[in-house]
């Protein structure tokens, strides 16, 4: 191995909004503390993805002058709508009360992403993009730092390592900000035993569209959700759509990974959602400009792990502070960054076993606390779980003395046998698309010689048993045609792994009914190059 190595008292593994909030709050409390932030993709925030309605509160304690900084928040809610959908009409809900957005922002993440990377680089901090840290660096039992380089599998599938084009990077701190189910935090998890005491955590698939629509369709800063049709009783999601920057919509669909269902297509799913008659007429005469996907963390306050160990600890989604109802997992990532960095300070290379405590002392910590049995209660089917989230929001106000248990995403999905088969209806090319020109939008680029970052523990399940026993849902779940079932001359099959349309989702590290996919970063750079989703 023919590395460089670089040394700092921290080293940041992500520059989204927990990392960056992190190192500023660092720099802000002690300037000659050595920062070094190392992000995958090549430029701060073209691989960042979310609905996004900022709600500030941690941004006014991290930059309270960001207004006068030109923070890109433009766009200010002035409306909110819930909406209930069955299959032609559209239902007004009240909007539950952690949904409403009262003094909040409708956002690009990666426009946001990049203003904070700026502020934190004239801080002094060093940032890293096109680097993907694929190895954590141990002595004994304590995190020393990173490798970065190549990882993955050859054509043949063979395991392969290629670090020299990469660098060795230590610190006496090293904080894992690497977003929803990262992949270092997955091998943090396993080593130190840290999910022991916690529920598993649960998780989403949202699915976006960025589109530009006309000016009279258009109603800035209006922020709708829906839940119900196209989605049975039995499968939890919804969707949202925010009115934001000039004549530009977000629209998304989130379908929780618990489906039970292996013939659901999330991206069909998303795609029907559109043709619906409250949606259709706001697109007709619009324009597609950006597709994306990403997993989400839903598993709330009981599927948080132990965040810490000796030499670093998690913050941000990698740890799961995402606030479901709320619908907002930003502000809370921010704040755990910087709650990480106070706690950090005076620096050295023990563990920081009292970051948890700052956390509970937080506000964090009673936010996410009250909302935590929301999300399970969904398991019970769509409308009981409305009525319980309305009284354990309205009359217990978030006090009730139990706390629902969720359950592991995979696990849930059912024999194909034991299931209906979906008819989605065909793409017209106007409203709905097929998946490959979708796929087209999220401006993928891949080295042709790169080793495949998607790696099979075992080569044969994916046709002895996923294929076999569930279909292969891999080829439906994936929401950008990375997965192929294909037949050769005498019809035996085999499975295709199209890993240069990977846009780095993770949902086939999650849902897999035998967990035999394991995701790995690619080459620093490769991946989804998105504007401003």
């Amino acid at each position: 191995m023919n590395t460089t190595t670089l040394s700092f008292d921290i080293l940041i593994i992500g520059a989204g909004p927990a990392g960056l909030s992190a190192a500023i709050r660092l720099a802000q409390l002690n300037p000659s503390v050595s920062i070094c932030i190392l992000e995958k993709s090549a430029e701060i925030g073209s691989q960042i993805l979310s609905g996004a309605v900022l709600e500030t509160r941690a941004l006014d304690e991290l930059i309270p002058d960001w207004q006068q900084k030109n923070a890109p928040l433009h766009t200010f809610v002035t409306k909110d709508k819930f909406l209930f959908l069955t299959e032609n009409h559209a239902f007004r809900l009240p909007t539950p009360r952690p949904m409403k957005n009262r003094g909040n922002y409708i956002i690009s993440l990666g426009k946001f992403c990049r203003w904070l990377a700026e502020f934190a680089e004239s801080l002094g901090i060093q940032i890293f993009p096109g680097f993907a840290a694929t190895d954590i660096l141990y002595d004994n039992e304590r995190v020393t730092g990173i490798l970065t380089g190549d990882k993955g599998v050859d054509k043949n599938g063979n395991p392969t390592e290629r670090y020299q084009k990469g660098m060795a990077i230590t610190a006496k701190q090293t904080i894992f900000a690497e977003g929803c189910r990262g992949s270092l935090t997955q091998t943090l998890f396993d080593r130190f035993q840290l999910r022991k005491s916690c529920g598993p955590q649960t998780y989403a698939l949202g699915i976006k569209e960025l589109w530009e629509i006309p000016e009279s369709q258009h109603q800035s800063g209006l922020v709708m959700h829906s839940v119900g049709w196209p989605l049975d009783t039995h499968t939890y999601g919804g969707s949202f759509l925010y009115h934001f920057d000039k004549n530009l919509i977000e629209l998304g669909f989130v379908i929780g990974l618990d489906y039970q269902n292996p013939y659901l297509n999330p991206y069909e799913e998303f795609q029907r959602f559109k043709t619906h008659p409250s949606i259709r007429p706001l697109l007709e005469n619009g324009k597609r400009i950006q597709y994306g996907a990403r997993a989400l963390n839903e598993g709330g306050i009981q599927a948080i792990p132990q965040l810490t160990f000796p030499g670093g600890l998690i913050i941000g989604c990698a740890a799961g502070f995402l606030n479901v109802p709320k619908i907002k997992g930003i502000h809370t990532a921010m704040k755990s960054g910087m709650i990480a960095a106070e706690s950090l300070l005076p620096l050295s290379s023990d563990e920081c076993t009292h970051y948890l405590t700052n956390l509970k002392k937080s506000w964090i910590w009673p936010e996410l606390k009250k909302v935590r049995n929301i999300r399970p209660a969904m398991n019970w089917r769509l409308k009981t779980g409305l009525t319980y989230a309305a009284i354990d929001t309205y009359l217990l106000r978030g006090h009730a003395p139990w706390t629902l248990s969720n359950h592991v995403d995979y696990t849930q999905i059912k024999p194909a046998k034991e299931c209906k088969k979906i008819d989605y209806p065909k793409h017209d090319n106007k409203i709905t698309f097929d998946l490959m020109s979708s796929v087209f939008l999220c401006n993928i680029h891949y080295d042709e010689n790169q080793p495949c970052h998607l790696i099979l523990k075992n080569t044969a399940t994916p046709i002895e048993v996923n294929l076999k026993i569930f279909d292969a849902p891999e080829q439906r779940y994936c929401p950008a045609g990375v997965y192929e079932i294909l037949h050769d001359e005498t019809n035996q099959p085999r499975l295709r792994i199209n890993a240069g349309n990977c846009i780095h989702c993770k949902a086939c590290d999650i849902k897999d009914p035998t967990q035999n996919i394991t995701w790995t970063p690619p080459e620093g750079g490769s991946g989804p190059q998105y504007g401003i989703m």
